[in-house]
Parts: structure tokens; sequence; C-alpha cells
């Protein structure tokens, strides 16, 4: 495999020579990048790092809509990654994937696996297909032991703060509702009002403060996941994407899969972690919250 190339720009500082026997990544190479990319570069940059595998057969459109921006931004930042264009970084992505799959590393389909469908899928199908897949990936990549984790921060937290904006306020909403059937303490924080930005004042070490991003992350979700770190308050980051500026605050991250072939990302996956998440904190002791769920419905 050869070396990556440097960054030829003049307008910032070249970028260290990659070490020929250090065969260094293309994903290594852009991790170690990443600060130095403008917000849209990183769109792109945390959706190949997450993505390889599709990255390395998709054109620089098709990136460019599973990332949120535009096909100009794909080619500008294989630039600044010092390739001639967007060919040549798909280039070393597919080696990289080859390596990965001989590796052991990423799985490849098996041949004795019977499809959901027929090949002749219709959108719905397709779409649907893509969810299976990703709550199946998602299972196999998330590690036990920080879900057992998370659990226990939920289940010992005097009170849980969950944040989440836009399409993400919707499942912060449906997790509180879990929580308050448990009988646990829980606000969320879904837009800048003033109420939410009270709720964000009141953090202290005593809580735990749960960050829902998709891509990139709204300001406000990064703004509770700050002053949760400063107030020493525990953190779990559930998001999509490994470069997640939520999930590199947060002292637990889980990762779902959210690919999908329609308009907006999937989050089928991220609806099955968190009532996953609230079956994992119930099982702690099932008697007990059974009779809490009780009372709470005959309220």
């Amino acid at each position: 495999m050869e070396a990556l190339p440097m960054k030829r720009s003049a307008a910032t500082t070249p970028a260290a020579p990659i070490e020929a026997a250090g065969h260094q990544t293309l994903s290594a190479y852009i991790q170690a990048r990443f600060d130095e990319f403008s917000r849209s570069q990183k769109d792109v940059a945390q959706y190949i790092v997450d993505h390889l595998d599709e990255v390395a057969f998709q054109t620089a459109e098709e990136l460019a809509r599973r990332a949120n921006t535009s096909s100009s931004t794909v080619v500008r930042f294989s630039q600044a990654l010092g390739f001639e264009g967007f060919p040549e970084l798909q280039g070393q992505a597919r080696e990289e994937y080859r390596r990965r799959v001989a590796a052991g590393l990423i799985g490849t389909p098996t041949a004795t696996a019977e499809p959901l469908f027929s090949l002749d899928q219709n959108e719905f199908e397709t779409a649907v297909a893509a969810d299976h897949v990703n709550v199946e990936e998602t299972a196999r990549k998330i590690s036990r032991s920080d879900i057992e984790s998370a659990i226990d921060a939920i289940a010992g937290a005097r009170r849980v703060l969950i944040a989440g904006t836009d399409q993400m306020a919707f499942f912060a909403s449906y997790l509180r509702h879990l929580l308050m059937l448990l009988d646990l303490q829980a606000d969320i924080v879904a837009s800048p009002s003033q109420e939410a930005l009270s709720r964000l004042g009141r953090i202290d070490d005593s809580m735990l403060v749960i960050g829902l991003s998709a891509g990139r992350p709204h300001p406000l979700v990064v703004r509770a996941m700050k002053l949760a770190r400063h107030r020493k308050a525990g953190t779990v980051a559930i998001t999509d994407a490994t470069l997640s500026e939520v999930a590199k605050l947060a002292q637990i991250r889980l990762y779902y899969s959210s690919n999908s072939p329609a308009y907006v990302r999937s989050h089928t996956a991220l609806l099955s972690m968190i009532q996953a998440l609230a079956y994992g904190v119930y099982s702690r002791d099932a008697e007990q919250y059974a009779d809490r769920i009780k009372a709470f419905r005959l309220k």
C-alpha cells in the first residue's frame, strides 16, 4: 500500500510526511487530520471513517448525499488530503477495505444467508432491508461492557438529562418516557428555550447527561455535554459518527448504524438501542420496576 500524500495547500501548514514503513491507512490519516478540516469537510470525514465499505464503491455524488453536503465539497476534501480528486481517495478507501476484509475485520455477506426480499426490490423493500442491516450491524459492533456501563449510569443517577434537537428530539422524548415509566427522574433539552437553558444550569455531579446526535451534532447538545463534563456529571453519547464531538466529550460512547437509501438517515437501530437500554435498567430489578410501572399507569 502506498503512503498517503501530504497536503499541498499553501493556505495551511503542510502535513508531515507519512513514513512509508508505517503504512498509515486512509481512516487513520483522516482522523489524525480531522481538526484541520472545515465543518462541511468534517461531515465528509466522519462518513468516510464510519462507512468505508460504502465509500470504496460510491460515486462522489452518492457520498455527498449520504454526508449531507455537496459533491464539490467531496472533491475539495479529497484535494485537501493531497489527492488529485475523489477517484484517488476512493482508490485508497478500496485498498483499506480489501485489507480489512482479508484480516477479518470487516464481515462479508454469507452466500447461505436468505435475503429478506427478492432481487427486484422496490423502494419500500430496499429501505426495510437497509434497516434490518443497520440493527444487525449495530448489535455486532457494540461493546457489551459499554452497554452495561450505560445501564449502570442510568440506574444510578439521581436525575437524567437527555439532550437531543431536531430529529433527535423525538428520541430524547421517547427515552424520557421510558425512564419515567420506571419512576426515574428525567428531563430533556430539545431547543434553546429559556426552560431548557435553565435545565442546563442545574447540571451537577449527581446527574447523568445523555447526548443524542446524528451526523454533525447541534451546538446545544455539544454545550450540554461540555457543561456536564465541566461539572463532573456522568456523560453518555449515543451517535452514528465515531468522530462526533459529542462522542469525544462523553465517558461512555454508544454507536449505531444509520445507513439508508432514502433522503434521510435511518434511526431504526437508534430506536432499538434506546428501548434495549430501558429494558436493561428494568431488568436490574424487574419486580420493583413492575410495581412502579403499574402505579404510573394508574395515575
